[in-house]
């Protein structure tokens, strides 16, 4: 790149007349050198800059030949950023380091803390841990996509070792923090009486949280089996999917079904708390909100996933495809717990699609096989198989604003649609 920049005549070059700048900007590929030469002669430094420069003015940007000026060229090489060190950090002050309100603050939460159990679990016996729930999540992960997320390689010669160790692992882990929920579960019910914080017989505690880990353990084979027909449905159903491997890493949909059938399983079983957990770490992780609840069949696909509600009661079917932003809710939560154990989420049979924003409430709302929902409909009412639901479309219009260079009749948008 070469500009001619021309410099007014007594601008400090020594001669009369104008005088030709070349910039000579030589790129390389980590950054670029800028070199300024005067005529044959190289720019001076700074401290000898002629006396007879300019004192104001920047580089013009109003002609096609801007004129430089030398006063902005020896301030920006004479800046303090170049030619003093940088300040050093400094310790605070002694007596602003620390608050003076510590000990206060802590008093005011410590009398806070007995007015109110619904926000604190001061000498709780069991309580199931979040951060335990995740770990338990990631096991399960490594489990069902060994060599996907493992920090080692895994090979045919030490899959079974790296199987067992990890099973080993969540035994423990699993076992532990479904014991915890369920004696929190007891100890929940049990708060209303005057008995003893406790979870009855420890051995038929401990029993039931044996046979519940048993069961989780027993059930990762069709877990695995589950979800590769998601992660099929996954690249089946997305064009821009170049492998069923950018699925498994990539697609908050494979993630969020993943841990919901974790957590459903949970669920099943009657373990509280728990699955609740697991279900809202991955509705913080992907957008997606599964209620464990919910009961979702084979080949499940939510395509983008952003914004996806799913109830606790509803029912999905096999080869079912969602959208972002659908929500498949209850009609009326207005009851509250009055509408515990009822039916309040919407039904989809196989082979539905459902696409971006459309809303499905209702129990008793059915949405038939291999129906489409188009994107932002509201339906409360059922659908037989074999329908399309559509919206009444706005109709945006295009026409030309003022001024515009090539103008064009107004134009319908919607028409063809």
């Amino acid at each position: 790149m070469l500009l001619n920049l021309s410099i007014p005549k007594g601008a400090g070059t020594g001669r009369d007349g104008h005088a030709s700048i070349e910039w000579k900007a030589r790129m390389t590929r980590r950054r670029t050198h800028f070199a300024l030469g005067f005529g044959t002669s190289a720019l001076r430094p700074p401290e000898t800059v002629h006396p007879s420069f300019p004192k104001s003015g920047f580089i013009s940007q109003k002609t096609r030949n801007p004129r430089i000026s030398m006063r902005g060229l020896h301030a920006f090489y004479t800046s303090p950023r170049y030619d003093k060190a940088m300040p050093q950090p400094q310790e605070p002050h002694p007596d602003l380091a620390r608050s003076t309100q510590i000990e206060h603050v802590a008093d005011a939460l410590m009398d806070s803390y007995p007015l109110d159990e619904r926000t604190q679990h001061i000498d709780a016996t069991f309580l199931p841990s979040r951060d335990e729930a995740i770990r338990i999540i990631e096991l399960l992960r490594r489990l069902v996509f060994p060599g996907f997320f493992d920090s080692q390689r895994i090979t045919r010669d030490n899959v079974r070792d790296h199987v067992a160790s990890l099973l080993s692992e969540l035994d423990v882990v699993l076992f532990d923090q479904i014991r915890q929920s369920l004696r929190y579960g007891q100890n929940e019910k049990l708060k209303d009486s005057q008995t003893e914080e406790d979870c009855g017989d420890h051995y038929d505690c401990d029993a039931k949280a044996r046979e519940s880990t048993d069961a989780m353990l027993a059930y990762l084979p069709e877990l695995r089996a589950m979800i590769a027909l998601d992660v099929q449905a996954a690249f089946d159903g997305d064009p821009a999917a170049q492998g069923t491997d950018e699925a498994v890493f990539c697609y908050p949909g494979i993630d969020a079904i993943f841990v919901h059938r974790v957590a459903h399983k949970l669920f099943e079983i009657g373990v509280p708390m728990l699955p609740r957990i697991m279900s809202e770490y991955a509705h913080n992780e992907t957008g997606v909100d599964i209620h464990p609840g919910a009961t979702i069949g084979k080949s499940f696909f939510i395509d983008h996933g952003t914004g996806v509600v799913i109830g606790e009661t509803c029912i999905i079917g096999d080869r079912v495809k969602v959208y972002q932003g659908v929500t498949l809710g209850a009609l009326s939560t207005k009851g509250g717990q009055a509408w515990r154990g009822r039916k309040r989420h919407p039904t989809i049979e196989d082979e539905v699609t459902i696409y971006a924003g459309a809303t499905i409430l209702g129990g008793d709302t059915v949405i038939g096989a291999r129906s489409t929902i188009a994107g932002s409909v509201f339906i409360t009412h059922s659908v037989p198989p074999d329908h399309s639901v559509l919206a009444d479309l706005p109709t945006p219009k295009m026409k030309a604003r003022r001024g515009a260079k090539q103008p064009v009749a107004e134009v319908d948008l919607g028409r063809d649609i």
